[in-house]
């Protein structure tokens, strides 16, 4: 595969090369090309807990186990009155 990059994308590998910290330009976009996995593995992480959670708040609300805004949130202020006090 070969890849042209933009002259902005090169001018970062070529910074990176300068710095040292890379030996070769597919050091830079491996590193980059990692990144962006360990990326994706957080968003898909993220995703599922907010999908676990939407779906805990959804079986709450089937059970009737719920309140509405300013009650939750006079809760909420509740709780962290409390949790700051010594």
């Amino acid at each position: 595969m070969q890849i042209v990059l933009p002259p902005e994308a090169e001018a970062l590998v070529q910074r990176q090369l300068t710095s040292g910290k890379y030996k070769s330009a597919i050091d830079v976009i491996l590193a980059g090309i990692q990144l962006l996995e360990q990326q994706e593995d957080i968003y898909q992480g993220r995703l599922s807990e907010l999908q676990r959670d939407a779906m805990l708040g959804w079986e709450a609300s089937q059970r009737g186990e719920v309140v509405d805004g300013p009650t939750a949130i006079a809760q909420i202020r509740a709780n962290l009155r409390r949790r700051s006090q010594p």
